[in-house]
């Protein structure tokens, strides 16, 4: 059974970024293989805290690992951080200042790939319940075809670092110590661009605009991701172009509110309809049904309709939807309005129907004259 990345880097569920850092960065100078040469265990035991700290460092990775673990992680498409190369190309120089090795050239001067892109995207509350598709353009940063993204011009290579000597670092001696650092002609690379490529200008890479197709499923939210792999910055020296996340934010509706899968909305309807009861038409997010409204209805009464709602990102039944009444007083009346409001409330007093009113007022009354005696 796979073990716990938490309990890996000894750190709480609640860990913020620094501390999951903290705790990375102690291990990994604990186990690292250039202090642990040979040594089959600690090799094991740093590919288990790099692993870790590569989910629990990044926070859509350890998002899904907390909501559904690592069969979670494992169908969204993360396999690991792979080889040795693989997991220091991808940890960067979290620590490459304290180790100076040969591990360095290696992964410096091979394939990089792409880092990954962020799109927001708005999109309107029926959109976001219906689905849609839409085709936006971004900008990006793409591998150059004309250098195949070395760098170089056509014909020529990279050469070795004059000043690091292919090592990606440079050493200086501080009283007894020496301190290794990032070689600041060629900046971790080991090798440099002599002829650089006249389309990109020895970057590998080169700024473009592309348009690309989203196919938004029905009932997302504000919040939900989408990742388009290889639509992200292009690769360099061979490396993989990286994903494109695309974040969705839904407008919200002037008549209807959602709540997860359930929609609610306040119907409004009039005192003569709640009172007599009715069978009146309300609007959905699917179209007008009908909805039966018993007499003596009061504001505020609320009615659900089954499967009116969200549909299910997954694939399951959609939602409900719940109408809220909202009794309406006349204004504006007119003599004759006025006459037959009148004769209605007498009509109330003969048979009795004020009665809860006037005892309530009347209780009211005696408390409030019976906490000033």
């Amino acid at each position: 059974m796979p073990t716990c990345y938490y309990e890996v880097l000894s750190v709480s569920k609640s860990a913020d970024g620094a501390t999951i850092k903290k705790a990375y960065r102690k291990l990994a100078m604990k186990y690292h293989p250039d202090r642990n040469p040979d040594d089959k265990e600690a090799e094991s035991m740093f590919k288990e805290c790099a692993e870790a700290y590569e989910v629990l460092s990044d926070e859509q990775k350890r998002q899904i690992y907390d909501t559904y673990g690592h069969e979670g992680l494992k169908n969204s498409g993360y396999q690991g951080p792979g080889n040795f190369e693989d997991m220091f190309s991808g940890l960067g120089d979290l620590f490459g200042d304290l180790f100076g090795g040969g591990r360095s050239r290696q992964r410096r001067g091979g394939p990089q790939p792409g880092n990954d892109l962020r799109y927001d995207i708005e999109i309107d509350f029926m959109e976001a319940v219906h689905g849609v598709s839409k085709e936006v353009e971004i900008s990006r940063r793409d591998t150059c075809w004309t250098c195949e993204g070395s760098g170089c011009r056509p014909g020529h290579k990279r050469e070795t670092c004059p000043s690091c000597h292919g090592r990606g670092q440079v050493i200086r001696s501080q009283g007894f110590f020496q301190v290794s650092s990032t070689c600041p002609q060629c900046h971790g690379e080991g090798e440099i661009v002599t002829d650089p490529c006249n389309d990109c200008n020895g970057a590998g890479l080169v700024e473009k605009k592309k348009k690309v197709s989203l196919k938004i499923p029905a009932g997302v939210d504000t919040g939900a991701q989408m990742r388009l792999r290889g639509e992200g910055e292009g690769g360099r020296r061979g490396g993989q172009s990286g994903d494109l996340y695309v974040v969705i934010h839904v407008q919200e509706h002037e008549f209807f509110k959602r709540e997860g899968q359930t929609i609610y909305c306040e119907f409004p309807l009039s005192m003569v309809q709640a009172a007599l009861g009715c069978k009146t038409d309300v609007p959905t997010i699917h179209g007008k049904k009908k909805l039966s409204i018993p007499a003596g209805s009061q504001s505020g009464a609320r009615f659900t309709l089954k499967k009116e709602g969200i549909p299910s990102l997954r694939g399951g039944a959609r939602g409900d939807m719940v109408v809220q009444l909202q009794v309406k007083t006349p204004t504006n009346l007119c003599a004759e309005q006025k006459k037959v409001l009148e004769n209605f409330d007498e009509l109330c007093q003969k048979h009795g129907q004020n009665e809860e009113r006037e005892g309530f007022f009347t209780k009211l009354f005696h408390e409030v004259m019976g906490k000033k005696e």
